[in-house]
């Protein structure tokens, strides 16, 4: 399994790949005009706001949804495993898939409001939805929407909750080994898995709406308390802050792992962890209650640098401040650096754990385990929303009795799988979700830009508005020129009246 699940990534994450996501963000940029710098301001009035309806949330509860997915084990394990494999200059290249990035996520975030639908009297959109209506083609949108649904259903849930399970043990030890169906298990683990699934089960039960209102208390409160942990352990290390800096960049250039491994680890780990161009973003920013849907573009776009230029630095920093951190490139006989225990897995939170431990004794270990499981288990009730947003989508077509209800046993199942087996394996899985996603979402906003440069229209139509001063911004797709807006065709014509 491991073989073959090794195989298909190396085929799914090609350089091919790894380019498109770099040269995607830096179209954007530069079609936006570095829109991700230009409306900074403009982002914080936004974030501000806290309109809501019945049918959509706030654009603070999106942005704390879409966090709940950008905010996870990417963040803590993924940054590890960037400097593990790749060495310090993989950091580099996750800074600039961020600052990149942050434009692709506007691009698909406006996307995906412009083409938002109501179903049951809920925002409904993402990709499959844009891709349907601005490309014109169904087929393509079901591959992206059954992508999806496998990805966030099965694979990428493995990840996150097997991140939780070996934080778990690094805390509180293996436990007793237990023989199973599924192998010789530690008892910490299963019990770890039982609790997760119990209270994931009680929250996407409840729906999108209970799933942004746990989100919106508990991801900003999290990622503040893990930001200023790594605040105080750079603090107390501050003389070696500047060499640090400078290790990265130089790393960046003459990289101790070799170019292709610290590029490669570095856009892969910025992809996973801010999933810009990936296309779960959009889904929650789709579910927004906002005047234009540019606005929820900005939103998404801030987002990008919360997830990596503060969470994922701030992982960055605390373990290379500290030294707890290998560099052992994949196939590598030997390791280049080695200041832990060789056995030490590289793609786990440990590195982390180790780092704030080595600073706070008795703290480290626990901080990060929790951490890391209000992260990652938000990051699995996102991924809940954004498969069942695409079993919506599907259902549009064909009737699936029973299908929502099947999606929640399944991930389930896949999130109690993930906590108990090996690391490896969960990150393989993760990834080839990721690649399949990233790979169809991105070559469609690329096409959907060259057949109508929607989302460049509804840009250049908000920030018109914002010169002429005005506070209650409107929409009016076919005055832009944009088909098949049919939400917004209906909101502008509804207010005429």
């Amino acid at each position: 399994m491991e073989n073959f699940v090794s195989t298909l990534n190396g085929i799914i994450w090609s350089p091919a790949l790894i380019y498109l996501c770099l040269a995607a963000g830096l179209f954007y940029t530069c079609w936006t005009r570095m829109v991700q710098v230009r409306q900074i301001r403009e982002m914080w009035r936004l974030l501000l706001s806290n309109k809501s309806s019945a049918m959509g949330i706030s654009s603070f509860q999106a942005l704390t949804v879409s966090l709940s997915g950008r905010v996870g084990t990417g963040n803590i394990a993924g940054v590890a495993a960037a400097i593990g494999f790749g060495g310090p200059g993989a950091i580099f290249w996750m800074w600039v898939v961020a600052i990149f990035g942050a434009a692709t996520a506007f691009i698909e975030a406006t996307l995906a409001q412009i083409y938002k639908e109501v179903h049951e009297g809920q925002y409904r959109g993402g990709p499959a939805y844009y891709i349907e209506k601005a490309m014109g083609q169904t087929w393509y949108a079901w591959i992206f929407a059954i992508a999806t649904i496998i990805a966030c259903g099965v694979l990428l849930p493995t990840v996150q909750s097997n991140a939780i399970g070996n934080a778990v043990v690094q805390t509180f030890g293996p436990g007793t080994m237990i023989e199973t169906s599924m192998g010789l298990l530690d008892s910490t683990k299963i019990i770890t898995g039982a609790v997760i699934v119990t209270i994931l089960g009680f929250i996407i039960f409840g729906g999108v709406k209970r799933i942004a209102n746990f989100a919106q208390v508990v991801v900003p409160f999290m990622a503040l308390a893990y930001i200023i942990t790594a605040v105080v352990i750079v603090a107390i290390n501050a003389s070696e802050l500047p060499g640090i800096i400078a290790m990265i960049f130089e790393d960046a250039f003459t990289p101790m792992a070799g170019f292709g491994a610290a590029i490669g680890w570095g856009v892969k780990r910025g992809v996973y962890s801010n999933e810009a161009g990936q296309g779960t973003a959009p889904h929650a920013a789709a579910a927004a209650e906002v005047e234009h849907p540019a606005q929820q573009g900005l939103v998404q776009s801030f987002s990008i640098y919360v997830d990596t230029l503060f969470v994922c630095t701030a992982t960055a920093f605390m373990i290379l401040i500290t030294g707890a951190y290998n560099v052992h490139p994949e196939g590598g006989a030997a390791m280049l650096i080695q200041n832990l225990d060789p056995s030490t897995v590289i793609a786990s939170p440990v590195f982390t754990q180790m780092a704030i431990e080595s600073v706070m004794p008795g703290i480290g270990n626990p901080f990060v385990a929790v951490a890391l499981f209000f992260f990652s288990f938000t990051t699995l009730m996102a991924y809940y929303y954004i498969a069942e947003s695409n079993v919506v989508y599907i259902k549009r077509f064909i009737k699936l009795p029973g299908a929502i209800l099947t999606l929640k046993i399944v991930l389930m199942s896949a999130v109690f799988y993930g906590t108990v087996k090996a690391a490896g394996l969960a990150w393989g899985m993760g990834d080839i979700g990721v690649g399949l996603m990233a790979w169809v979402n991105i070559i469609g906003i690329l096409i959907i830009f060259f057949m109508g440069r929607p989302a460049i229209k509804a840009l250049k139509d908000y920030e018109e508005q914002q010169r002429n001063g005005v506070t209650d911004f409107t929409f009016d797709p076919k005055k832009l020129g944009i088909k098949n807006a049919e939400f917004w065709e209906k909101k502008h014509d509804n207010k005429d009246k």
